[in-house]
């Protein structure tokens, strides 16, 4: 669930409507990695920039969450992928037709795209 301050209450209205919302937010309690890393699913070094890895340089996360409901104040979300009191900096509707690109390329991660559906742990980061 997403709490956020009651005077951005309005802002939610309509929302409802979407199934997906994309939710921008500050990881305050993250401390920056190495600027290259072994991602997740492959075992070469990768530039940070190159990867989804969770240790960047500036502490601010992109998220996809399912949403569930509103209620007053409270964004129910599922499929959430950040720890709790974390701080988010905004939240805008997820709309395929303008952030879905269908012609993207996978890039080095081509190689590793069927093992995201088999592997969903490597430990690291439990």
């Amino acid at each position: 669930m997403i709490e956020i301050d009651s005077k951005f209450e309005p802002g939610l209205k309509d929302l409802t409507g979407f199934s997906h919302i994309l939710v921008v937010s500050h990881l305050h309690l993250m401390t920056p990695g190495d600027l290259v890393v072994i991602p997740f699913l492959d075992t070469e070094s990768r530039g940070i920039f190159a990867t989804r890895a969770p240790r960047r340089p500036n502490p601010i996360a992109i998220s996809v969450f399912r949403l569930e409901g509103l209620a007053g104040a409270c964004v129910h979300v599922l499929d959430v992928d950040l720890l709790d009191g974390t701080p988010i900096l905004d939240i805008k509707p997820y709309v395929p037709e303008f952030d879905a690109r269908t012609d993207a390329s996978l890039g080095w991660y081509a190689n590793a795209a069927m093992k995201d559906r088999q592997v969903l742990s490597d430990k690291r980061f439990s």
